[in-house]
């Protein structure tokens, strides 16, 4: 593997799936060597990796969605159980942790090829690794596009680093291209690209058929660092903008952080139409908990007073889906599913 360091801010990335196969041609299957840029790195592959250790459950279903699980050794990095559809593909993969592993529990699965979904776990100052760790043992790093293109991360720190142009699903579809080039299964790569677009497609769809109305107001509610204190909501860069983009939705903060702390007099102030909350096995913090968030915002003084809890106007999606991922279609569906229940009548 040979590594350079190019400027990794890709702009302009709007080309949407369909159009790569407007000639009507099969895809192409891949020549070798292989070089492609990634968060500025340059990987070179002269075959198709055939060990794989993913971090991050958004690596982790994107290469079962690929059908891609037999060459999976292991996956660490988990927010809650896979969805239905890739569940049999994934029961036997070694889970190495539910967090970060080490470098040498990922290390003893013997991969040739690590895919990361943040930055934090294989960057500069990566939780488990850098990369140039991992590549001193002959190992191939990859990391989610999702995670650099349009943001600005430090050699100095761990931090996930400032998003300064807002998400887009096109850079889960560049990802798709490029990690079915990597292991040579170009129609896998375009059949899911395109299922995904049709999703999107119809969960749009549905937004568009409510009457026209001033757009919904909505708040994203991840976690807490302390229950009683300041809520983890979502701004209008990461995931949850890009739903709100699709179904015409409005996010009543309006902050350049993806997960600002923000209190809940100032979303009292607001008075969101729909509470979006995040629901996740882990349990770093109390409000991780589903259950304990529901039972916060229909007794706490403030939040029990929200038009949102009052009319029970609350939407459930699953952590991950509120992440840069597939599973971000998932949330997409739940919320335009919800709509008409909400959405004031003509």
């Amino acid at each position: 593997m040979r590594i350079g360091i190019r400027g990794w801010l890709m702009g302009g990335i709007t080309t949407l799936w369909c159009s790569l196969a407007a000639a009507g041609s099969a895809p192409a299957h891949t020549s070798w060597p292989l070089v492609i840029d990634n968060c500025g790195h340059q990987v070179t592959l002269d075959r198709p990796p055939e060990r794989v250790v993913t971090l991050g459950q958004h690596e982790t279903e994107l290469f079962l969605a690929l059908g891609l699980d037999d060459r999976m050794a292991g996956t660490g990095v988990w927010f809650g159980p896979l969805p239905e559809r890739l569940a049999a593909r994934g029961r036997d993969i070694p889970r190495l942790s539910d967090n970060a592993p080490s470098l040498e529990a990922v290390a003893a699965r013997r991969p040739d090829f690590v895919a990361a979904q943040y930055t934090y776990h294989l960057g500069p100052h990566g939780e488990v690794a850098t990369r140039h760790q991992f590549e001193e043992l002959g190992i191939a790093t990859w990391v989610s596009p999702s995670d650099c293109i349009g943001k600005q991360v430090t050699d100095t720190s761990n931090s996930d680093g400032a998003r300064v142009r807002p998400f887009t699903m096109a850079q889960i579809l560049l990802e798709i291209r490029q990690l079915a080039r990597i292991f040579d299964v170009p129609a896998r790569g375009e059949a899911l690209g395109r299922a995904l677009e049709e999703r999107i497609r119809k969960a749009r769809q549905q937004a568009a058929s409510l009457p026209e109305k001033a757009p919904l107001k909505v708040v994203y509610w991840f976690s807490s660092p302390r229950l009683q204190g300041d809520a983890w909501v979502a701004g209008n860069m990461g995931a949850p903008a890009w739903i709100n983009r699709e179904l015409h939705l409005e996010n009543v903060i309006d902050s350049t952080q993806e997960w600002p702390t923000v209190s809940w007099e100032r979303i009292a102030a607001a008075d969101p139409d729909i509470i979006v909350l995040a629901d996740m096995e882990r349990r770093l913090y109390p409000a991780d908990d589903i259950a304990q968030k529901l039972a916060f915002l229909r007794a706490d003084p403030v939040t029990r007073e929200l038009r949102a809890v009052r009319n029970n106007h609350v939407v459930i999606v699953p952590a991950q889906s509120l992440n840069p991922s597939l599973r971000m279609v998932d949330a997409l569906e739940r919320i335009s599913q919800a709509l008409p229940d909400i959405a004031p009548a003509s």
